[in-house]
């Protein structure tokens, strides 16, 4: 059961966004939201409260379908940085040149981990 949780338009590069994001994707939950906490980044924040939405849906879509769920049980299954809309800045200023700030879109998904199951070989 994998939920999605996503963020638009936020101020940043995308660039510097994808170096917080390439350290947390593919761990647990916790483990991502530790690393977050103590990464010296301006985007960690943002993507830390990216992940803990994805949590939080994650768990309430378990609980609709009566799906017992452990929340430490999760991992970040996806994580990406794209780029959004560039906007200009006050049209009025037309003696000075303007330079476009780009905006990011940041995603997270969580899902259980698939459970091991022993093999009847050996």
């Amino acid at each position: 059961m994998e939920s999605v949780a996503s963020a638009k338009y936020l101020r940043g590069s995308a660039q510097k966004a994808r170096l917080v994001i390439d350290m947390i994707r593919g761990k647990n939950v916790n483990q991502a939201l530790a690393i977050l906490r103590f990464t010296d980044k301006r985007a960690a924040g943002l993507i830390e409260k990216c992940v803990r939405s994805a949590i939080a849906n994650a768990t309430e879509k378990a609980e609709k379908a009566n799906i017992a769920i452990d929340p430490d049980d999760l991992w970040v299954k996806t994580a990406f940085v794209d780029v959004a809309v560039a906007s200009k800045g006050p049209a009025a200023k037309v003696d000075a040149p303007v330079a476009p700030k780009t905006k990011k879109r940041l995603g997270a998904a969580a899902a259980p981990r698939a459970k091991k199951t022993p093999s009847a070989e050996a």
